[in-house]
């Protein structure tokens, strides 16, 4: 009668799971929507209006870390307080960082910080699903509703729900994955991801239109982009660590910190070509897959100006800035090996996102999700070479490896 009995048990949980990642994934899908909508929205203001916004950068830095200090609690401590909770250092995320997370991103974004959404993305349902997970009396369900918030999350802004599914599932712990959230997590990402685009918020899709054999010459091109994206992708998450630990050592009021930092940026970003590196970069993607103009330099100064607004204190993600880090490299190195443009940009797109989060599988499935199936085949190496050459770092810090699970 005890197997039986345990059995009944699991089933009932995963029935629970089940009704509950619906809710969470209707939930958060039209949090992302109401996040990423107005993030387009202040984003087309700033590109309008660059000259006048960037100048008031300092002033919306000291705005964001003004709130998180007096109201924010541990909410300042973003996805690291996800990777807290989830290994049970701390017990729970506020409410509040949901509000505030989305407007500091949205100031971040207007004023010209060169800064991402998916972090903003992934905080947004990780909290909302935990609230209803450490209410809920199964066994483990704080951890499995955590995953399962940000499986719907990253879908809801991303419409990419095989690759949110995975990116949750894989993200905590390096060669590690979560399959005990595995069922809650499919139906909240596919939810999440319907509900967003029910709503009207569209999702970013590219035909490539490139015929390519797998040959073997091909394969060993694809192997060599994807050492130089992992090399690429880790060094930019050792540089954004060791630069949010420098200068949080030199400069140790926060609220200094942002405003000394935010005037340099301002300056800087509107004298590279006129505010060409504020926000995610996604005219940079733009230009990278469409034979636009790429500079050589294009993703170094990306790289650059996103590690310091990340570091200053402003609010916001690495993964679109990543994303067009790696397009922009891949457009300029793509002659050197004889690979159309817009291919390479799309495996630099997909393979220094894999450097940067020691992730493998959700950017194999961000590749196909974006730009087409066919193509899986070339992502997969290129991630799975990027990954093995990324030097092991992330931009999480908290992020573990298998070898530190017990």
């Amino acid at each position: 009668m005890q197997p039986l009995k345990n059995a009944f048990s699991r089933y009932r949980d995963v029935i629970i799971y089940g009704i509950l990642a619906v809710a969470v994934g209707a939930a958060v899908g039209v949090a992302e929507t109401l996040f990423g909508m107005g993030l387009e929205l202040v984003s087309e203001i700033r590109d309008k209006h660059i000259a006048v916004f960037l100048p008031f950068l300092p002033l919306a830095g000291v705005l964001i870390v003004f709130a998180y200090t007096r109201i924010g609690k541990n909410s300042i401590k973003g996805m690291f307080l996800l990777f807290s909770v989830r290994f049970g250092e701390e017990d729970k995320i506020p409410a509040r960082l949901i509000p505030l997370v989305i407007v500091s991103t949205w100031i971040t974004h207007l004023f010209g910080g060169s800064a991402g959404r998916e972090g903003v993305a992934v905080q947004i349902g990780g909290a909302m699903a935990h609230q209803i997970g450490r209410r809920l009396k199964v066994q483990g369900s704080s951890r499995i509703l955590l995953i399962t918030g940000m499986a719907a999350g990253f879908a809801g802004l991303f419409q990419t729900p095989l690759a949110a599914i995975f990116f949750a599932l894989e993200v905590f712990t390096a060669g590690f994955m979560e399959y005990a959230a595995l069922f809650p997590c499919v139906i909240a990402a596919f939810v999440s991801c319907n509900v967003s685009r029910a709503l009207g918020f569209e999702s970013f899709k590219f035909e490539l239109n490139v015929a390519l054999g797998l040959d073997a010459y091909s394969v060993l091109k694809t192997l060599l982009l994807g050492v130089a994206f992992g090399v690429v992708g880790g060094l930019f998450a050792y540089c954004l660590n060791r630069s949010k630990k420098f200068f949080g050592t030199r400069i140790n009021n926060p609220i200094l910190r942002v405003f000394a930092m935010g005037c340099a940026l301002s300056i800087l970003i509107l004298l590279l070509h006129k505010g060409r590196y504020a926000g995610s970069g996604t005219n940079l993607i733009g230009a990278s897959l469409s034979g636009g103009n790429v500079y050589p330099y294009d993703w170094i100064l990306k790289s650059l100006l996103t590690i310091l607004t990340m570091s200053a204190g402003f609010q916001g993600g690495e993964m679109v800035p990543l994303f067009s880090i790696g397009a922009s490299l891949g457009a300029f190195i793509s002659p050197v090996l004889g690979m159309p443009s817009e291919f390479a940009a799309a495996l630099g797109f997909v393979a220094v996102f894999s450097g940067a989060t020691n992730t493998i599988l959700a950017p194999v499935f961000i590749g196909g999700e974006v730009f087409g199936y066919e193509y899986m085949p070339y992502f997969f190496i290129v991630s799975a070479a990027a990954y093995i050459f990324n030097g092991n770092k992330s931009i999480y810090p908290a992020q573990r490896v298998l070898d530190d699970v017990k």
